[in-house]
C-alpha cells in the first residue's frame, strides 16, 4: 500500500497573488464629458453640462437657453471645429482653429467664420486664444477636487453640477 500527496498550489503565493488582486483597481473606469462656458471677464460659469455620452454640449445649451444671456463671442476648442457647433450660437461670434480637412460646406455662418480665419489671421488668433483664461480658470478649479466618485449616470451629472456651483462660490 502506498499513499500519493499532490500538492496543486501553494498556499503562500496563492495568498501573495490575492493580496495583490485585492491592491489594484478593478472599477470601470467611466469618463464624463463637461462643456461649460465661461464669462471671461468675472470667470463665471453661464452654463455647464455633463453626460457619460457626448452630450454635454446640448446640456450646456439648454442651460443657456433658460439664462438671459446673450454671448457676444464664443471660443470653441479642437473638438467642437464642425458647422453644427458654430451655428449653435447664433448671431455671436464663434473663434475656432479649423482641422485640417475642413471644407466650406455648411451654412453662411461657417463660411464667414472660415473666410475670417484667412482674411484677419493674426487678429482672429489673437481673439481665440482668450480661450487660455478659461483654460486657467479651468485646471484652478480642478485642483479644488473634480473627481467623481458616484456610478450612477443621474448621480454624476448631480456632482459635477455642484462641484461646478462650489468652485462659482469660491
Amino acid at each position: 500500500m502506498g499513499h500519493s500527496l499532490t500538492i496543486k498550489r501553494n498556499y503562500e503565493s496563492y495568498a501573495q497573488k490575492l493580496k495583490e488582486w485585492a491592491k489594484e483597481d478593478h472599477r470601470v473606469r467611466l469618463f464624463a464629458y463637461t462643456f461649460t462656458i465661461m464669462d471671461l471677464k468675472t470667470r463665471l460659469y453661464l452654463a455647464c453640462g455633463s453626460s457619460l455620452k457626448k452630450e454635454a454640449f446640448e446640456g450646456a445649451m439648454s442651460m443657456l437657453s433658460r439664462v438671459d444671456v446673450s454671448l457676444s463671442s464664443m471660443r470653441l476648442d479642437r473638438y467642437y471645429s464642425y458647422p453644427t457647433y458654430v451655428d449653435a450660437f447664433g448671431a455671436g461670434t464663434v473663434y475656432i482653429i479649423p482641422k485640417k480637412n475642413s471644407t466650406l460646406n455648411g451654412f453662411q455662418k461657417w463660411k464667414d467664420t472660415m473666410k475670417d480665419f484667412i482674411r484677419y489671421t493674426i487678429s482672429y488668433l489673437e481673439q481665440y486664444h482668450k480661450r487660455s483664461n478659461s483654460e486657467s480658470g479651468f485646471s484652478q478649479d480642478k485642483m479644488l477636487g473634480w473627481t467623481v466618485t458616484q456610478r450612477r449616470e443621474d448621480r454624476i451629472e448631480s456632482a459635477m453640477l455642484c462641484a461646478g456651483s462650489q468652485s462659482i462660490q469660491l
